[in-house]
């Protein structure tokens, strides 16, 4: 994932509302989103290059995504697949802020990564950029990009905004008003961009909500929709670029019930 957009339990009748983007390289071979064959409980999309996923859920509706942090000058090619750490929380059995007390002495064999991992009961915000590596996230709405959660960059300040108006205007939600929200291409001004080591052309490109490069764009977006009484939609849009933009290439939906827990 390249942008996450979230309400955590501060709509009525609503545990978690999530809309998310993932900005990819055209190249990269992705399965779309599916129980996966091998390891049935989960449903993610796959990144078939490294093996991993960007968001992941199961049948008992854990869940967890992951960002890239962006730190051009840290990065190291060896490093673990940072697609890793989404699996290897939804196959632990752990609690979010267990999972990340057992893996955290593993987090600097990664480059830079931001992770949210939750059960609907709680849900936890960990970055190995960050000095408090595992902080619980409070109810409000939240964004998450390349840097820290919450850093105020355009498209995060944007996003959050967006979901707000939408919170205040809708008692229900649905996928649909999730991703109009994410269809947002309007270019901030460069005064307002970060200065996170890559050069003005890709901080442009990167600073929207949705991108459509030459080479690299966003190739999914993805709504989650978790309600108090146990009962989650999750869809994901995947999409093909073109000079004239992206256009929605497959769309799939997908409905647990976990009002077990």
């Amino acid at each position: 994932m390249c942008l996450i957009l979230f309400a955590w339990r501060c709509h009525p009748g609503y545990r978690l509302i999530l809309a998310a983007n993932r900005d990819e390289y055209f190249e990269r071979p992705t399965a779309p989103l599916a129980f996966w064959p091998d390891q049935p409980e989960i449903l993610a999309g796959r990144d078939l290059q490294a093996g991993g996923t960007w968001f992941g859920l199961t049948r008992d509706c854990r869940f967890a995504a992951v960002t890239n942090y962006r730190d051009p000058a840290t990065f190291t090619a060896t490093a673990l697949s940072r697609g890793r750490l989404p699996v290897d929380y939804l196959r632990s059995g752990l609690a979010p802020r267990q999972f990340c007390t057992a893996s955290e002495q593993q987090w600097p064999k990664y480059n830079g990564f931001n992770l949210l991992v939750g059960d609907g009961d709680s849900l936890v915000y960990a970055s190995n950029r960050c000095p408090e590596q595992a902080l619980e996230v409070t109810p409000g709405i939240h964004g998450l990009s390349n840097h820290l959660l919450d850093t105020p960059w355009p498209k995060v300040t944007r996003g959050t905004a967006a979901l707000g108006r939408l919170l205040d205007d809708r008692a229900a939600i649905e996928p649909d008003d999730l991703f109009s929200l994410l269809e947002d291409s309007r270019q901030p001004p460069d005064d307002d961009l970060p200065e996170t080591g890559i050069n003005l052309e890709w901080e442009r490109l990167l600073a929207t909500i949705m991108i459509s490069g030459r080479d690299y764009g966003t190739r999914s977006s993805l709504a989650l929709i978790m309600h108090d009484d146990g009962s989650v939609s999750c869809t994901e849009r995947t999409f093909s670029h073109s000079p004239a933009g992206p256009r929605e290439s497959g769309r799939m939906r997908f409905d647990l019930d976990c009002r077990r827990r």
